[in-house]
């Protein structure tokens, strides 16, 4: 379960966040939806304590993840796989490559890499593009191997922001049929977009942010601001 409890964040004197609650039960998939500017990033952000609130608390079953310190963060960061609409891909590595990298940072045996790479690269559609690297790659294949390398981890969540902002509509219904597979699989989703024909022909969550308040948040919503 994610908790936002009573949640404000200030630039200066600008209230990105304004008295936000929400709360995320395991195993849900959640648009996060609102114009540029309206809050939904930031809201992200506080989730994998990239940034911290100005007032009120982010809790992770239980845990509140505003309060831990720093040597913690990477623990909470293996459980939250991210993607973003840029890829981050490494160039001068292949798909392979990119999603073992993930795995040898987090300090994975050479045996665990080599088991648990191929299983993911198959999951998401990829196992034959595994020795392309980026540039050999279509906008929408990057945007799997981005989503394979979140995957590493076995996260219990998986947020996207904005992840078909770059692509095609083809790919982009390729990356979101892909997302709600891995949300079948069990994994919470929470996908960030301004994109309303994904999220009116999809039945699920909305929750709606304007001017950093929360002003909807209907079961299978539509975005209408």
């Amino acid at each position: 379960m994610i908790v936002f409890e009573n949640i404000s964040k200030y630039y200066n004197s600008h209230a990105a966040l304004d008295k936000v609650d929400l709360k995320i039960a395991q195993g849900e998939f959640v648009f996060i939806v609102g114009q540029s500017g309206a809050g939904k990033s930031t809201l992200l952000k506080l989730l994998i304590a990239e940034e911290k609130p100005t007032e009120g608390k982010v809790f992770l079953d239980g845990k509140e993840i505003t309060a831990l310190p720093h040597k913690e963060l990477p623990m909470l960061r293996r459980r939250i796989g991210t993607v973003f609409q840029d890829f981050k891909l490494l160039a001068q590595k292949t798909a392979y490559e990119n999603v073992a990298f993930a795995m040898e940072v987090a300090g994975r045996s050479k045996k665990e890499i080599e088991e648990d790479v191929p299983q993911i690269l198959q999951l998401v559609g990829l196992e034959q593009k595994a020795r392309n690297f980026p540039s050999e790659l279509s906008g929408g294949e990057q945007q799997r191997v981005a989503i394979a390398r979140a995957l590493v981890h076995q996260p219990d969540i998986i947020i996207a922001d904005e992840p078909t902002g770059n692509l095609d509509p083809l790919n982009t219904w390729d990356i979101i049929r892909l997302l709600m597979k891995i949300n079948e699989l069990g994994t919470t989703i929470i996908l960030a977009t301004h994109d309303r024909e994904i999220i009116n022909t999809i039945n699920k969550r909305v929750v709606s942010v304007d001017k950093g308040k929360i002003v909807r948040d209907e079961e299978g919503g539509r975005y209408i601001l």
